[in-house]
Protein backbone atom coordinates (compact mmCIF):
# COMPACT_ATOMS: atom_id res chain seq x y z
CA UNK A 1 0.00 0.00 0.00
CA UNK A 2 1.24 3.35 -1.26
CA UNK A 3 0.39 6.30 0.97
CA UNK A 4 0.89 10.00 -0.11
CA UNK A 5 -0.24 12.90 1.72
CA UNK A 6 -1.01 16.25 -0.05
CA UNK A 7 -2.80 19.01 1.98
CA UNK A 8 -5.48 17.77 3.39
CA UNK A 9 -5.99 14.65 1.14
CA UNK A 10 -4.51 11.24 1.47
CA UNK A 11 -3.74 9.04 -1.32
CA UNK A 12 -3.89 5.26 -1.29
CA UNK A 13 -2.60 3.14 -4.00
CA UNK A 14 -2.80 -0.82 -3.94
CA UNK A 15 1.26 -2.20 -4.33
CA UNK A 16 -0.27 -5.80 -3.64
CA UNK A 17 -2.10 -6.75 -6.75
CA UNK A 18 -4.94 -8.45 -4.49
CA UNK A 19 -7.91 -6.26 -4.38
CA UNK A 20 -9.53 -8.29 -0.66
CA UNK A 21 -6.33 -7.86 0.99
CA UNK A 22 -5.99 -3.96 -0.01
CA UNK A 23 -9.44 -3.44 0.96
CA UNK A 24 -8.99 -4.96 4.46
CA UNK A 25 -5.76 -3.31 5.31
CA UNK A 26 -7.32 -0.37 4.06
CA UNK A 27 -10.58 -0.92 6.58
CA UNK A 28 -8.09 -2.22 9.51
CA UNK A 29 -6.12 1.55 9.29
CA UNK A 30 -8.82 3.72 8.55
CA UNK A 31 -7.88 5.43 12.14
CA UNK A 32 -4.89 7.05 10.23
CA UNK A 33 -6.84 8.25 7.32
CA UNK A 34 -10.03 8.93 8.99
CA UNK A 35 -8.91 12.93 9.50
CA UNK A 36 -8.50 13.96 5.54
CA UNK A 37 -10.18 13.23 2.51
CA UNK A 38 -9.44 10.16 0.84
CA UNK A 39 -8.57 8.73 -2.74
CA UNK A 40 -8.45 4.95 -3.28
CA UNK A 41 -6.31 4.55 -6.34
CA UNK A 42 -7.08 1.10 -8.26
CA UNK A 43 -6.37 2.12 -11.61
CA UNK A 44 -4.28 -0.97 -11.83
CA UNK A 45 -6.79 -3.08 -12.23
CA UNK A 46 -7.88 -3.66 -15.72
CA UNK A 47 -11.36 -5.80 -15.41
CA UNK A 48 -12.82 -4.83 -11.66
CA UNK A 49 -16.54 -6.14 -11.49
CA UNK A 50 -18.78 -3.60 -10.00
CA UNK A 51 -19.66 -5.68 -6.85
CA UNK A 52 -15.91 -5.06 -6.59
CA UNK A 53 -15.93 -1.56 -6.96
CA UNK A 54 -18.98 -1.61 -4.44
CA UNK A 55 -16.99 -3.33 -1.99
CA UNK A 56 -15.88 -0.24 -0.72
CA UNK A 57 -18.98 0.95 0.46
CA UNK A 58 -18.98 0.78 3.51
CA UNK A 59 -16.11 2.46 4.04
CA UNK A 60 -16.87 5.24 2.32
CA UNK A 61 -20.12 5.89 4.08
CA UNK A 62 -18.40 5.59 7.62
CA UNK A 63 -16.29 8.47 6.49
CA UNK A 64 -18.27 10.64 4.52
CA UNK A 65 -20.41 10.81 7.79
CA UNK A 66 -17.28 12.24 9.36
CA UNK A 67 -17.56 14.95 6.36
CA UNK A 68 -14.96 14.15 4.54
CA UNK A 69 -14.61 13.06 1.15
CA UNK A 70 -13.73 9.51 -0.49
CA UNK A 71 -13.13 8.73 -4.20
CA UNK A 72 -12.20 5.67 -6.15
CA UNK A 73 -10.31 6.31 -9.29
CA UNK A 74 -10.31 2.94 -11.15
CA UNK A 75 -9.78 2.38 -15.37
CA UNK A 76 -13.00 1.06 -16.70
CA UNK A 77 -15.52 1.06 -14.71
CA UNK A 78 -19.63 1.20 -16.12
CA UNK A 79 -20.24 4.64 -14.30
CA UNK A 80 -24.25 4.00 -15.18
CA UNK A 81 -24.17 0.49 -12.97
CA UNK A 82 -22.21 1.90 -9.78
CA UNK A 83 -24.34 3.13 -7.08
CA UNK A 84 -24.62 6.36 -7.13
CA UNK A 85 -23.53 7.08 -3.26
CA UNK A 86 -20.06 6.19 -4.36
CA UNK A 87 -17.99 8.81 -5.91
CA UNK A 88 -15.52 6.71 -9.33
CA UNK A 89 -13.72 8.46 -11.71
CA UNK A 90 -10.71 7.91 -13.83
CA UNK A 91 -8.17 10.15 -12.95
CA UNK A 92 -6.96 11.40 -9.85
CA UNK A 93 -7.29 15.06 -11.58
CA UNK A 94 -11.22 14.02 -11.40
CA UNK A 95 -11.11 12.68 -7.77
CA UNK A 96 -9.07 16.17 -6.83
CA UNK A 97 -11.67 18.39 -8.62
CA UNK A 98 -14.44 15.95 -6.38
CA UNK A 99 -12.76 16.44 -3.18
CA UNK A 100 -12.67 20.56 -3.87
CA UNK A 101 -16.18 20.61 -5.07
CA UNK A 102 -17.23 18.37 -1.88
CA UNK A 103 -15.18 20.80 0.33
CA UNK A 104 -16.67 23.77 -1.27
CA UNK A 105 -20.34 22.34 -0.62
CA UNK A 106 -19.88 21.58 3.41
CA UNK A 107 -17.95 25.27 3.18
CA UNK A 108 -21.37 26.67 2.11
CA UNK A 109 -23.24 24.00 4.04
CA UNK A 110 -24.90 21.71 1.99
Amino acid sequence: MKVEQKGHTTTIKDTQGDLVSFRLKLTHEYKTFQKHNIIVDIRQYKSLSIKEIESFLPLSKTHRKSKKSFVIVTSEPDFNAVSHKLAVVRSLQEAHDIIEMEEIERDLGF
